[in-house]
């Protein structure tokens, strides 16, 4: 019985590099050169997302406004009158982005509604040729960003609702099928394929995040060809999941996973309020610890967080956003050190909150919700503990362990003392530096 019992200890960094598959967005894909263009990705753990185009001008639903037939469609197309940029600062953009902490940005080149953001050769409706903003919006962002170390992102919806040769959207029956005129989606396939060519060529993005492919199979979209293209123009070009199955990691959005999600990569897209673009009336605001909390629990279950946000018509960004931006940036540079370039944590019971591990697995990061203070429990570690450091000021913590029966392998409990006076506003971050690579016990406590 001793025998089974010390089988149910495990090297967790083995259980991190087996910890599911990759699937759905993966599940397509089977190329070693992946492992390594996906590592900067992987530990970068935050990106900020920017829903910027006319909707902002009446402030409403992106798209999904005449979509869903809240507003009619000359009406929406209204809106680029209103569309000035007038007070842009993409270098301001870009310090905000910096001070958050964000090592990568996605901006929206182009929604559903096909306004692209950039002069597209293209005749298709842009903001350049359509509105008072009467410039390309795009590369100012990205010389930016580049400039700071940011990597770049670009938002590109593969659906186009105002194209004459796209095939219409769900709630419009008169729009033709695909199979009813297969020469009108030849020639939409190659109206996408020049504008993505025009992205790759003049930005020189890092990543690629798509939407709309939901509309259309993989081979009508012709998805692998539209990875293979990309790739020609960047091998180390990253592709989010929403291209049938052919990009390289998994977005869910909004919806925080209960379970540690079975990707090997993936991130979480998330508001700060209620919506993606600027909506005066959404006052839904999530405060600062709100964001840290869902940011810290991603980061835990092995992701990354794409947090949003929708400046107004004019260029500038609300101000609640730069509030919940600049105080998680605060919040970073005192506990980075536990996000960036680190591991999701242990699995769930060892300890009741979020953690990460160092990528050698001898440091153990535990975080504290809220105002936790007194003690606080770790379970099932079977390696000594060297020291327990609050991040951000350097204390020293005490430890002890109780229950610990000397012929058992079945590790004791420990209750580290954590005093008020070291708390973090917002989560707390205890650093625990062990003397081997972390150990944990599996087992059900039997002998």
């Amino acid at each position: 019985m001793k025998k089974n019992c010390f089988k149910n200890f495990v090297l967790v960094s083995a259980i991190l590099v087996t910890f599911g598959t990759s699937i759905n967005a993966q599940s397509k894909i089977q190329s070693d050169s992946i492992q390594n263009k996906m590592q900067w990705f992987a530990d970068a753990k935050l990106g900020i997302f920017i829903h910027w185009g006319i909707y902002a001008v009446n402030g409403i639903s992106e798209s999904w406004s005449f979509h869903n037939k809240e507003i009619s469609y000359p009406d929406y197309m209204l809106q680029l009158n209103g569309f000035t940029a007038a007070k842009y600062d993409p270098n301001q953009w870009a310090d905000l982005i910096k001070a958050s902490g964000a090592r990568y940005a996605v901006l929206t080149t182009k929604h559903h509604d096909g306004v692209a953001l950039w002069p597209t050769a293209e005749k298709s409706l842009n903001v350049v040729n359509g509105s008072p903003a009467k410039k390309d919006l795009l590369a100012p962002f990205y010389k930016a960003i580049k400039a700071r170390g940011i990597k770049a992102g670009a938002y590109f919806s593969l659906l186009d609702w105002s194209n004459q040769d796209y095939p219409g959207f769900l709630k419009d029956s008169s729009r033709y099928k695909i199979s009813d005129d297969p020469i009108r989606w030849t020639r939409f396939k190659k109206f996408l394929d020049h504008q993505l060519s025009e992205i790759m060529q003049n930005y020189q993005p890092d990543l690629i995040w798509f939407d709309g492919d939901w509309e259309h199979s993989a081979e009508e979209w012709d998805a692998m060809g539209i990875r293979r293209k990309l790739l020609n123009y960047n091998p180390n070009l990253i592709i989010n999941g929403r291209l049938m199955g052919y990009g390289d990691y998994e977005t869910p959005e909004q919806n925080f996973p209960v379970t540690r999600p079975k990707f090997k990569w993936w991130e979480l897209c998330m508001t700060t309020n209620n919506n993606w673009g600027y909506q005066q009336s959404d006052t839904h605001w999530k405060t600062p610890y709100e964001v840290i909390s869902i940011f810290v629990d991603a980061v835990s279950n092995g992701g990354n967080l794409l947090l949003d946000i929708g400046p107004k018509a004019d260029g500038t960004i609300p101000k609640e956003q730069v509030e919940i931006l600049t105080e998680l940036g605060k919040w970073n540079r005192k506990n980075g050190e536990a996000i960036f370039g680190q591991l999701g944590g242990i699995p769930q019971g060892h300890f009741y909150g979020p953690t990460t591990l160092s990528k050698d697995s001898t440091v153990l990061y535990l975080f504290l919700h809220g105002k936790t203070s007194g003690q606080v429990m770790l379970k099932g570690l079977d390696s000594k503990i060297e020291e327990i450091e609050v991040l951000g000021n350097a204390s020293k913590l005490t430890h002890k362990i109780v229950g610990k029966i000397s012929w058992s392998k079945v590790p004791g409990l420990i209750y580290i003392d954590v005093p008020e006076k070291v708390l973090d506003p917002y989560i707390t971050v205890l650093k625990i530096k062990l003397n081997q690579p972390i150990r944990l016990y599996r087992g059900n406590g039997g002998l």
